[in-house]
């Protein structure tokens, strides 16, 4: 298998509880993910760095679910990024990936059909204190096209020291990939630098990873 999007930033799978997500992930997968931070939006994260053909590079995986210190305060109600607030288990929800300026790529979009949301500055803090920023522009009603990112002097949390899992394939699986497909050529996409579409049903996301055995995982 050697579907990897050839810009592909990171992929994020969100769930209601981030311990037991991260429990989840290391079930299936051998590895245990490091905590990355919070958000100011009321989230926190764990991260794994992927390796694509034993090497390491400028992408990895993000497990992201409620803040627990957030949640533990009272807070009435989840988070409403990545749809964690009608999230009920793991998911993977969408990628971000990571073209060369994200200001004139959205406006290039914009003229080709597809709008992939406002530029923000966004950022969190990692356990250790540092405060990590970037830029991003996404959308929360499109999570079969990725979202931009663009870290600027940020490091790369992909190149952090992190636990690694080996990524052999990334797919979007479609019953009608089109739609899709005409919104990853408006952001000016080659079909290598996004997901591999696949036809078929139902739509959603296809990661396949080797952990420590060396064995394929299907997630």
């Amino acid at each position: 298998m050697t579907s990897v999007a050839r810009l592909l930033d990171h992929v994020v799978i969100a769930g209601p509880d981030l311990a037991e997500l991260v429990a989840w992930f290391a079930d299936r997968t051998g590895v245990t993910a490091a905590p990355g931070g919070v958000h100011p939006r009321g989230t926190a994260n764990a991260l794994i760095a992927f390796t694509v053909a034993g090497r390491r590079g400028s992408h990895y995986l993000e497990l992201i679910g409620p803040d627990p210190a957030a949640t533990g305060s009272g807070q009435a109600r989840r988070p409403d990024t990545f749809g964690i607030a009608d999230l009920d288990r793991p998911t993977i929800v969408t990628y971000a990936v990571h073209p060369g300026g994200i200001d004139a790529v959205v406006a290039a979009s914009r003229s080709a059909g597809y709008d992939p949301g406002d530029v923000a500055d966004l950022s969190r803090t990692t356990p250790d204190g540092t405060l990590l920023a970037w830029r991003l522009a996404r959308r929360e009603d499109r999570f079969d096209v990725p979202f931009l990112i663009d870290w600027g002097d940020t490091p790369h949390p992909g190149l952090a020291d992190l636990p690694t899992l080996e990524l052999l394939a990334w797919q979007r699986i479609e019953p009608d990939p089109e739609p899709t497909r005409d919104a990853v050529r408006a952001l000016g996409l080659d079909p290598a630098d996004a997901a591999e579409l696949i036809t078929g049903e139902p739509a959603r996301y296809r990661l396949v990873v080797a952990g420590p055995t060396g064995e394929p995982v299907e997630l």
